[in-house]
């Protein structure tokens, strides 16, 4: 009895929503996540290509100040998010392809709950819906995280099979699951390819994301580790997606990643970008594991989010590179741009939009 109210449900709301927003025609590209750091960069690099994009977009999100308002103009939008399945069928009907980008990404333990629901379950329910659909291809965005972190200094690519371990965060372990999913749409007849993504740098709101890194280069802080990560700049990530969507690459995956680079550097090069003083102190392993525990203290206290936690110190002192070579080789005519052209941009940028009043600290 409950299952048929539900389905009675389900259909009163489709309805409702057909009547609200018919769908517009064939062709369209679906996009999860279109409001987030890098979905709002693939849905900019889909509009200025002359492409339909039809996007998933909560009631209470707002669009991103760092795109253009003319793109976001030639953006038809269905009103859900990727756990509400009545919108996701809305958002594929009609739709050629759907680009997931849609994913929750948080080290704290707050968090977890939802970040597994949205994440996995979010996933499945794309995956579950672009087979019912008939959607043709479907791109999901990954992370290098879903291949797995190692203990010792090592390069990671695409052929790196999963294992558990304690250097795997929760964030790594819900996008690993993810593609669990994917790979199980593909083995059911959906065509597509994944990306995973290292660290993703560029302007955006730096008060969400990995922007935050380019908020704490701003106000000097002054810690430093030797962890080496993998970093590439958003509007490559955008590129590499699109020009993967529109191939004719099957059930792949693909490392998205420009340079590998110690944290040291990073901060050091983003700190120069605002004319701010670089890291000068080392945090040692044992300096980051009482820093952390420290935070979450002090959160407890003030119901502040914390500036580190567990997970991220542990990220913070791990030495994994990641070879970017399988992507170049299948896509020729694609280039990163260099990280220091990156950070230089993008630093600008920020600056700009603290002068506008689009950020403040």
């Amino acid at each position: 009895m409950l299952e048929e109210t539900n389905d009675n449900n389900d259909s009163q709301r489709r309805e409702e929503r057909s009547a609200a927003t018919p769908p517009s025609g064939d062709g369209a590209i679906f996009i999860t996540g279109g409001t987030g750091f890098l979905g709002a960069y693939i849905i900019k690099n889909l509009v200025e290509k002359g492409h339909v994009v039809r996007a998933l977009r909560r009631s209470s999100s707002r669009l991103p100040f760092f795109i253009p308002e003319t793109i976001w103009k030639k953006v038809e939008w269905v009103e859900g998010e990727v756990l509400d399945v009545v919108a996701l069928q809305e958002g594929m009907e009609g739709a050629s392809a759907v680009i997931h980008s849609a994913a929750i990404v948080s080290f704290v333990k707050e968090n977890r709950g939802e970040m597994y629901k949205v994440n996995v379950e979010g996933t499945s329910n794309v995956v579950n819906l672009a087979l019912e659909t008939g959607v043709k291809r479907l791109l999901h965005v990954s992370s290098v995280a879903a291949l797995g972190r190692t203990l010792n200094a090592a390069t990671v690519n695409e052929e790196k099979k999963w294992e558990d371990s304690k250097a795997n965060t929760h964030y790594a372990i819900t996008k690993h699951k993810s593609e669990v999913e994917v790979w199980r749409g593909f083995a059911e007849g959906l065509q597509g390819v994944i990306i995973n993504p290292s660290t993703i740098l560029g302007f955006g709101n730096w008060h969400q994301s990995s922007c935050a890194i380019f908020k704490n280069a701003y106000r000097e802080f002054p810690w430093y580790t030797r962890g080496v990560n993998g970093f590439v700049g958003v509007e490559d990530v955008a590129e590499a997606a699109v020009c993967l969507l529109q191939s004719d690459i099957n059930e792949k995956r693909f490392v998205v990643n420009a340079e590998n680079i110690s944290f040291q550097s990073l901060f050091t090069a983003i700190a120069e970008g605002f004319g701010k003083r670089p890291p000068h102190r080392y945090a040692s392993p044992a300096m980051s594991e009482l820093a952390w525990r420290m935070e979450a203290v002090k959160g407890a206290l003030t119901g502040a989010r914390p500036l580190l936690s567990r997970e991220t110190a542990k990220i913070a002192h791990s030495q994994t590179a990641f070879d970017n070579s399988a992507l170049l080789k299948a896509l020729p005519g694609f280039r990163y741009q260099p990280l220091e052209t990156v950070i230089k941009n993008a630093c600008t940028l920020y600056l700009q939009a603290m002068k506008q009043g689009d950020l403040t600290l």
